[in-house]
């Protein structure tokens, strides 16, 4: 009976483990189409793991900027800069996926 028990218990760990797993790479996917194409941000920043080489704005792989810090910049604009969370240019849920994304990419 114990071992029946721990066995759920790994079995729900694990099913826990796939759906999270799978909510990170769907956010991924939604903040590298972000990246490239609704944002354009590739247009200005350097990030590898987007094959992006602009050359305005800083190197995202030399920053590895935290996740918090990529939020408030694309919401509120930083120098030349848009921001991108007002008048709607990008959905809160576009802007967490694109932040999740840099975050979790740059240095990569």
């Amino acid at each position: 009976m114990k071992i029946f028990k721990i066995f759920i218990v790994v079995l729900l760990f694990s099913f826990s483990l796939t759906i999270n797993l799978k909510a990170d790479s769907e956010k991924m996917a939604l903040g590298l189409e972000v990246y490239n194409n609704k944002a354009m941000c590739g247009t200005c920043h350097i990030l590898k793991a987007a094959a992006s080489e602009g050359d305005i704005g800083p190197n995202l792989d030399s920053l590895k900027p935290l996740e918090e810090q990529v939020r408030a910049v694309v919401t509120e604009g930083l120098g030349v800069m848009p921001a991108f969370g007002e008048e709607g240019l990008l959905t809160s849920e576009e802007i967490d996926a694109v932040s999740y994304y840099v975050a979790n990419s740059s240095g990569k």
